[in-house]
C-alpha cells in the first residue's frame, strides 16, 4: 500500500488539530479565572471538556455543514417558489418550499398509504351481513348528539388525528397535559397564599404581608406563562389535528378513484359539495376537539384535586354534599339541554347550501350577465340566506332560556352552596373536619358567634381566618372547574354535530374509494344504480372497445339511472379515427365518460389503455379548463414543471407546440412562460380550445377523445389541427355534429337513431353502405327542397285568409 502523503492531511487530522487548539485556548481562559476563584485542576479540565463538547455539538464542524446545507436549501427554495414546484422522492413524498420572512422553508408531505385506508375502512363503512363482520358501524343517518354513535365516530376520527403513540400530536397532548397539571398545582399554591396574605393583613404583620405580596407576584408570573402556553398549545393541537385530517381527506378526495367527481355526480352523500365540509366544518371540529381536551381534562383534574383538599379541610359531609350537587346539576342540565348537536349539524348544512349558491354564481357569472339574470339570482340568494337566518334565530331563541338556567345554577346557586359548605368549620366544627390540631381547645369554646371570631387575632383565630380564605379560594376554583364541566355539555353537543359532519364526509369518501355500494337488506337494488354495476372496466387494451355496454345517465345513489342506448358495441384500434355524431341528448359525451371511468359500466365490457397521457389515452372535455398557474402550466397540464423537467422537455418544445396549435404569439403577448393570470378570462373561446389541442400535442397520447374541441375554431385552422394530431400518431375519437370533420376520420358512429332514439350505426367512411347512408340523407334534403314552392303557395293562401278576417268593421251611422 502506498504511504499516505504528508502534504495533504485527512479531515480527521485537521479536526484533531482544531480540537487541540480550541482546547488549549479554553484552558488558558480557565487559568485566568482560577486565579481570581481557585478551582482544582481536575474541575478545570472537566469544565473545559464539557464546554468544548457543547460548542462542537451546537456550532462546530457539523454546524458549518448544517449552515451550508440550509443555505443550499434556501437558494433552491427561492428558485422553486418562483416556479411553483417542489421536489418529489422515490417513496412518493413531496418537498415543497414556502416563503417565510426573507427566506424559504421546506415542508415534506408524506402520502397516506393504501394499507392505512384499508385498515380504516372498517371504521367508516357499514359492512353487509354477508361479510359476517357484524353491525359495528353506526348508521350514517343517526341523529347527532351525546350518544354511543358520537363516541364511536369521535374515536374513529382520533385514529386519524393521532395515528400512533410516538407522533407529534401525542407529544403536544402530553406537553399540554403537563401545563394543565402545573396550572392546577399553581391554583393550590395561590389558594394557600391568599389565605396567608389575608391572615397577615388582619393580624397586622407588615413584613410577612410584604413577603407574601412578593411571593404572589412571583407565582403570578409563572401562572401567566402557564396560561399563555396552554392557549398556545391548544392552538397547536388544533392545527395539528386539522393538518392530519386535511391531508387524509385530500388523499382520499383526489386520487385515481376520481372521488372528487363521483362524490357529487354519482354518490350525493354530502349534498351540494365537499368544500363546506373540508374548509369550515373541519376547522370547527378541530378547534372544538382541541378545546375539549382542555375544557374536560383540566376541570376533571381540578375536581379531583380540589375535592381532596376540601375533604381534608371540611370533612366527609362536605365532600358528599359536593358530589350530590354535581350529580344533580349534571342531571338537570342534561335533561333540559336542547339538541345542540342536531342544530349545529343542520346549521352547517344550511351554511354549505348558501355557500354553494355563491360559488355557483361565481362559476357562471358570465352566462348570468349575458342573460341579465342578476335580479333572479338576487332573489335566490336572499331566499337561501333567509332560510339560514331563520334557523340561526331559532337557535338563539332556544339558547336564551337554557343560558338563563345554566347561569343561575352554575354561578349563583353554586356560590350560595359553597358558602354553606365553607361555613361548616365555623358553625359545626365537629362535622366540618376541624380538629384540635387546627383549633386550640380554648379557642373552640369561643365559637358562639361569628363576631367573636373576627375580633380574636390569636393563633387560633388567625388559623381559622387562613383556613376560611383558603377554603373559599378552593371553592371558587372548584366552582369554576365544575362550571366549565357543565358548560362543556353544550360544547360536547356542538362537537357531536361537527363530528357527525366530518365523519359523514370521510365515510362517504371511503365508500366511493372502495366502491362499497350494496343493495338494501331484504330487497333488490334499483336497475342501473351504483349497487347494480355488473360490467367490467379493463385497462391495458391497445385501443378503445365497448362490448354490449348500455349507455346510462346515472342517478344519485341509491336511485337508478336513465338508459340512453341499449347495447353499444364498437372497437377502435391504432389509426382507426372515429367520429361520433348524433342529435343532442343522444349520449355522445356519455361514451367518453364511460371510457374515462367517470360513469360506471353497468353491463358488458369497456376496454381502454392503461395510462393517461403519453402512450395512453387523453380526454379533451367539451368545456375547456384552464388551471391557476403560469402560462407554462396551461400547456403541460396536468403535469407540473417538475414532471416536465423529469421528462427532459424544454421550453423550446413548448413554443413549437404552441406554433403547431396556432398560438405561437401567446408567450410574447402575455409576458413569458412564468406569467400568472386568470387565463379563463384572458384567452378567447377559440384560444381556449386551441390550448386544449396544444396539451394534446404536448403529451402525444396514442388515443384521444375530443368532445367538441374545435367548435369555436374556424374550419381552415380546424383542419390543420387535426392533420397535425394525426401526423403525430394520435388516434382521434371526435365527438361533433360537424359533417366537415368526416374527411379526417375513418369511421362514424351515429347515435340517436330509430323511433325510440336508442339505436346506433357504426360505419366505415367511404364504403358503399356509408355512401348509401350519405345518399339517403342527401335524398331527404332534396325531397324537402322540392317542397319549398308548395310551402310558399300555402303560406300565400294563409296570408289571404288572414287578410279577410282581420278587416275593420264598418262604422254604424244613426
Amino acid at each position: 500500500m502506498a504511504s499516505q502523503s504528508t502534504l495533504r492531511r485527512s479531515p480527521a487530522d485537521r479536526f484533531s488539530e482544531v480540537f487541540d487548539r480550541f482546547y488549549e485556548r479554553l484552558l488558558a481562559r480557565l487559568d485566568k479565572f482560577q486565579r481570581r476563584s481557585p478551582l482544582s485542576k481536575r474541575t478545570t479540565q472537566l469544565i473545559a471538556t464539557l464546554a468544548l463538547s457543547l460548542t462542537l455539538i451546537t456550532g462546530g464542524y457539523g454546524g458549518y455543514k448544517l449552515y451550508r446545507r440550509r443555505r443550499t436549501e434556501r437558494d433552491l427554495g427561492r428558485k422553486l417558489v418562483r416556479r411553483n414546484s417542489g421536489l418529489r422522492s422515490k417513496d412518493g413524498s413531496r418537498t415543497i418550499y414556502v416563503p417565510y420572512k426573507d427566506y424559504t422553508t421546506s415542508v415534506t408531505i408524506f402520502p397516506t398509504k393504501s394499507t392505512t385506508f384499508d385498515a380504516h375502512r372498517r371504521l367508516f363503512l357499514n359492512p353487509p351481513k354477508e361479510a359476517r363482520m357484524g353491525d359495528t358501524v353506526p348508521p350514517p343517518n343517526i341523529r347527532p348528539g351525546l350518544n354511543v354513535a358520537f363516541l364511536y365516530q369521535f374515536g374513529a376520527l382520533m385514529r386519524i388525528m393521532i395515528p400512533r403513540v410516538g407522533c407529534k400530536e401525542s407529544g403536544l397532548l402530553l406537553t399540554h397535559a403537563v401545563f394543565l397539571l402545573l396550572r392546577t398545582y399553581l391554583s393550590l399554591i395561590v389558594a394557600r397564599m391568599d389565605g396567608e396574605i389575608v391572615r397577615d393583613l388582619v393580624a397586622g404583620k407588615g413584613k410577612a404581608f410584604l413577603l407574601g405580596i412578593g411571593k404572589w407576584l412571583s407565582i403570578g408570573a409563572v401562572s401567566s406563562y402557564t396560561n399563555s402556553m396552554i392557549k398556545f398549545l391548544q392552538s397547536k393541537i388544533s392545527i395539528a389535528f386539522r393538518t392530519r385530517l386535511t391531508r387524509y381527506i385530500h388523499d382520499l378526495y383526489l386520487n385515481n378513484s376520481l372521488a372528487y367527481y363521483k362524490l357529487h355526480n354519482l354518490d350525493g352523500g354530502v349534498g351540494h359539495g365537499a368544500d363546506q365540509f373540508i374548509t369550515q366544518d373541519l376547522t370547527l371540529f378541530c378547534d372544538s376537539a382541541a378545546s375539549l381536551y382542555s375544557s374536560l381534562g383540566k376541570p376533571l383534574v381540578d375536581l379531583v384535586t380540589f375535592n381532596f383538599q376540601l375533604y381534608q379541610s371540611l370533612g366527609p359531609l362536605a365532600l358528599s354534599a359536593l358530589l350530590i350537587n354535581y350529580f344533580a346539576t349534571a342531571t338537570l342540565l342534561r335533561k333540559l339541554s336542547p339538541p345542540f348537536g342536531k342544530m349545529k349539524a343542520v346549521e352547517g348544512r344550511k351554511e354549505g347550501e348558501f355557500r354553494a349558491m355563491h360559488a355557483r354564481l361565481i362559476a357562471n357569472a358570465e352566462e348570468v350577465a349575458f342573460y341579465a339574470g342578476g335580479p333572479t339570482e338576487h332573489t335566490l340568494l336572499d331566499q337561501g340566506f333567509r332560510e339560514l337566518r331563520k334557523w340561526m334565530e331559532s337557535i338563539y331563541r332556544i339558547k336564551i332560556g337554557y343560558n338563563m338556567l345554566e347561569d343561575f345554577v352554575l354561578k349563583y346557586s353554586w356560590s350560595a352552596f359553597g358558602y354553606l359548605i365553607t361555613s361548616l368549620p365555623v358553625f359545626l366544627p365537629a362535622l366540618g373536619g376541624l380538629t384540635s390540631r387546627d383549633m386550640p381547645a380554648a379557642s373552640a369554646k369561643k365559637l358562639s358567634s361569628a363576631a367573636t371570631e373576627l375580633v380574636e387575632y390569636d393563633n387560633g383565630s388567625g388559623g381559622r381566618m387562613k383556613q376560611f380564605i383558603t377554603n373559599k379560594r378552593l371553592m371558587l376554583s372548584l366552582a369554576d372547574a365544575g362550571g366549565r364541566m357543565m358548560y362543556s355539555i353544550k360544547d360536547l353537543s356542538e362537537l357531536a354535530g361537527y363530528t357527525s359532519r366530518v365523519y359523514t364526509l370521510i365515510s362517504t369518501l371511503h365508500r366511493v374509494h372502495a366502491n362499497a355500494y350494496y343493495p338494501p337488506r331484504g330487497g333488490y337494488a334499483d336497475l342501473f344504480s351504483l349497487a347494480d354495476v355488473q360490467g367490467t372496466l379493463h385497462k391495458g387494451f391497445d385501443g378503445v372497445r365497448l362490448e354490449n355496454v348500455p349507455v346510462v345517465a346515472p342517478g344519485l345513489f341509491p336511485n337508478g339511472g336513465e338508459e340512453l342506448i341499449d347495447n353499444l358495441s364498437f372497437v377502435v384500434g391504432p389509426g382507426d379515427h372515429l367520429l361520433i355524431t348524433g342529435p343532442n341528448g343522444a349520449g355522445k359525451s356519455a361514451v367518453s365518460r364511460i371510457a374515462a371511468g367517470l360513469w360506471p359500466t353497468y353491463r358488458g365490457l369497456t376496454s381502454r389503455p392503461r395510462n393517461d397521457g403519453q402512450d395512453g389515452i387523453m380526454f379533451l372535455p367539451q368545456r375547456p379548463y384552464l388551471s391557476p398557474g403560469t402560462l407554462r402550466d396551461q400547456v403541460i397540464y396536468p403535469h407540473t414543471e417538475l414532471d416536465m423537467q423529469a421528462a427532459g422537455r424544454r421550453e423550446s418544445e413548448l413554443q413549437a407546440v404552441l406554433e403547431q396549435a396556432k398560438l405561437g404569439y401567446i408567450p410574447e403577448r402575455e409576458g413569458g412562460w412564468d406569467t400568472r393570470k386568470m387565463w379563463k378570462d384572458v384567452l378567447s373561446g377559440g384560444e381556449k380550445q386551441r390550448m386544449g389541442i396544444a396539451r394534446l400535442l404536448y403529451h402525444e397520447p396514442r388515443y384521444a377523445f375530443i368532445d367538441e374541441g374545435t367548435s369555436a375554431v374556424s374550419s381552415d385552422v380546424e383542419g390543420l389541427l387535426y392533420e397535425t394530431a394525426k401526423a403525430k400518431g394520435i388516434t382521434l375519437i371526435t365527438i361533433s355534429t360537424r359533417a366537415s370533420l368526416k374527411r379526417y376520420h375513418s369511421y362514424t358512429l351515429t347515435l340517436g337513431l330509430g323511433e325510440e332514439a336508442n339505436e346506433y350505426e357504426f360505419l366505415r367512411i367511404g364504403t358503399a353502405s356509408e355512401k348509401d347512408s350519405v345518399e339517403k340523407e342527401l335524398q331527404e334534403l332534396r325531397d324537402r327542397l322540392s317542397q319549398v314552392e308548395q310551402w310558399k303557395q300555402r303560406r300565400k293562401e294563409i296570408d289571404e285568409e288572414l287578410g279577410k278576417v282581420w278587416v275593420a268593421a264598418p262604422v254604424e251611422t244613426a
